[in-house]
């Protein structure tokens, strides 16, 4: 597999080095089968690496460059972040301000504070936890339409307790930068992050689309991958509507080591540990996760939409950054590049439930798909739109040769979206192993049961 290969001559990367990382890369991209990434890397606090591998589109074949732009997906969540720390320094309004300040109209927005929204500990429910594209995201709204709808539901706990991940309390906080500036959301954040710091080629999803040259695809179970059926506009606003090339996010990291945009206060509290009410550390900054990965000190976050998973690190004092693009939904080949990259370049939940019971159902649903056969009654209105002829079509092409299910175990569970997400290992008889992922509601349905090879 040939590469694309960009690199800015603001320092040397030893060759030996990027030999090994060219292999990496190149070992995740072809176990994986993702179709193509892009990968930059900062050391030394300047770019020193940027390529892409693979095909940004399947047919026609269009090699990928890394100058494409690749949806990054809830990494846009820090940039939103920012935004809301410019306007604390300007006195506009306080990381502790409630919500009723700006839409007293939602759930006990008068005990959920700004500071909440952006470390997912307000208690408001994710409008988007799935990792396929449903139905109700195939039809244009508008943030305030999503706001009022999730926003309006009942607390899935009271606010400060507990950390959930929930796109809309990102999408709250785009709309709370509009009240608070007086400016739309994209105006504010292209005069005061994108041109004061040079990001070059910065999207937006809702109104840019047509300019990404990447294809966004996925893939039923192990089957060829598929166009992925994209979102429509007003879904992604504040909480994951930015594309850009590889370059410029690293561009932005580098900004965020050097704390050339923020004052260091501000920079000190997008990175601080939130903690519950009990004192429990949730390992979340502002729109970043936060802790130490084999003694080093990170800032990260990874991010999805339809069709495009990205993973984004920050290592401050090491300065060394990693930014890995992809163009497959539900794919883990961002996050496993964007390891296997750090370790090279920085190397110079338990689970809650009956896993007995929630494994077997695995395994007896995919016993079902590799006949061709689904039980119905087991999925939610969305999780059987997933599964349509042809989406069952391809888990039993892709499934059935396998041999019998031999074991399942589950490897993590955890709350969001007012649902139960879990991760499995499955094991067949054949010897080929696969990952698979579902969401399950409170009454027991399954909104989401995802198949993935297994590198």
């Amino acid at each position: 597999m040939s590469a694309s290969i960009s690199l800015q001559a603001e320092h040397d990367i030893a060759p030996e080095l990027k030999g090994k990382i060219d292999a990496a890369v190149k070992q995740v991209v072809a176990t994986t089968g993702v179709p193509s990434a892009t990968v930059g890397i900062v050391q030394g606090g300047k770019v020193v690496y940027t390529a892409a591998f693979g095909q940004a589109r399947l047919s026609p074949a269009l090699s990928a460059k890394p100058e494409m732009h690749y949806a990054i997906g809830s990494i846009s969540k820090q940039f939103t972040s920012a935004c809301i720390l410019l306007l604390a320094e300007d006195g506009k309004l306080t990381l502790d301000d409630p919500v009723s300040k700006w839409f007293p109209e939602l759930t006990r927005a008068n005990e959920v504070k700004v500071r909440n929204l952006l470390t997912h500990t307000s208690g408001y429910e994710d409008y988007a936890p799935q990792d396929y594209t449903i139905p109700a995201w195939m039809k244009t709204t508008k943030p305030i339409n999503v706001v009022h709808e999730w926003a309006g539901k009942p607390l899935d706990f009271d606010p400060g307790t507990k950390w959930q991940y929930s796109n809309t309390n990102f999408v709250l906080a785009g709309l709370i930068v509009e009240k608070a500036s007086g400016m739309p959301f994209w105006e504010f954040f292209e005069t005061r992050v994108v041109r004061p710091l040079g990001l070059k080629e910065v999207l937006n999803l809702d109104t840019d689309r047509e300019r990404m040259e990447p294809r966004g695809y996925m893939r039923n179970a192990l089957a060829p991958l598929r166009p992925a059926i994209l979102e429509a506009p007003g879904w992604y606003f504040a909480d994951g509507e930015l594309s850009m090339p590889v370059e410029t996010l690293l561009r932005w990291n580098i900004s965020v080591m050097d704390q050339t945009l923020l004052k260091a206060a501000s920079y000190a509290e997008l990175a601080r540990d939130m903690k519950l009410k009990d004192g429990t550390a949730t390992g979340y900054g502002l729109g970043v996760s936060v802790g130490l990965r084999d003694g080093h000190r990170y800032v990260a976050h990874t991010g999805e939409v339809g069709g495009f998973v990205a993973a984004n690190a920050i290592y401050p004092e090491d300065k060394v950054a990693i930014a890995v693009l992809t163009n497959q939904e539900a794919s883990s080949a961002a996050s496993q590049i964007q390891r296997a990259v750090a370790a090279l370049v920085l190397s110079g939940a338990a689970a809650s439930g009956d896993h007995a019971v929630a494994e077997a159902q695995i395994k007896a649903v995919l016993a079902g798909l590799q006949q061709g056969k689904i039980d119905r009654s087991l999925f939610t209105a969305d999780g059987n739109f997933y599964f349509s002829a042809e989406t069952i079509g391809d888990f039993q092409s892709s499934l059935g040769t396998l041999g019998e299910v031999k074991t399942v175990t589950q490897k993590g569970e955890q709350l969001r979206g007012g649902m139960t997400f879990r991760s499995f290992t499955v094991e067949f008889s054949g010897g080929t192993s696969v990952v698979v992922t579902t969401y399950t509601t409170t009454d027991g349905k399954l909104e989401q049961f995802l198949v993935e090879g297994k590198s």
